[in-house]
């Protein structure tokens, strides 16, 4: 989508932003650089310039409320290690983040993809191959499936543990 199509996603949410994760890895390569740095310090990342932390200070500042949840293997694999050194600066732009373990989300109804739900009206599903590479969005207001989406994400948050105290086991 590009830093202009997040801004627009973002700008025309006035009350919540959710996010559900649920690989335990995504393509690395346009993050090599960070990737590299954290597996040779094995320490919380440094904070990194880019236009998505602008966008997310912003959008949270506007009063939105940005929850991100992850549904992780545990033991976590190394990638899920390096995010999670990573995402003190989801906290610090304004993102409210949760962690749940997959072998605890067993009896919950996720949908097959990662999503962001916008207002409670509209989902953006993230498309992605094996490797974890983008490879499509789908964009959809269906009143059904919005309203499963919306199910599915309060059950994992609920059951989620906060980021402050979750450990990577």
């Amino acid at each position: 989508m590009g830093v202009e199509g997040w801004a627009e996603l973002f700008g025309s949410a006035s009350v919540g932003l959710d996010h559900l994760e649920l690989r335990d890895s995504y393509a690395l390569d346009t993050e090599d650089e960070r990737y590299l740095w954290w597996r040779e310090h094995r320490a919380e990342l440094p904070r990194e310039e880019h236009p998505w932390w602008d966008l997310t200070a912003a959008t949270a500042a506007r009063g939105v409320l940005i929850r991100r949840a992850r549904i992780v293997s545990v033991p976590v694999t190394e990638y899920i290690a390096f995010e999670h050194a990573a995402s003190w600066q989801n906290v610090a732009a304004g993102e409210h983040l949760r962690w749940l373990p997959r072998s605890r989300a067993s009896d919950l109804l996720v949908p097959g993809n990662d999503f962001w739900l916008i207002d409670g009206e509209r989902v953006l599903f993230n498309l992605f191959d094996g490797e974890g590479r983008p490879t499509g969005k789908q964009f959809t207001d269906d009143a059904e499936v919005v309203k499963a989406v919306g199910a599915s994400f309060t059950a994992v948050w609920e059951r989620a543990t906060d980021h402050a105290e979750f450990r990577l086991g």
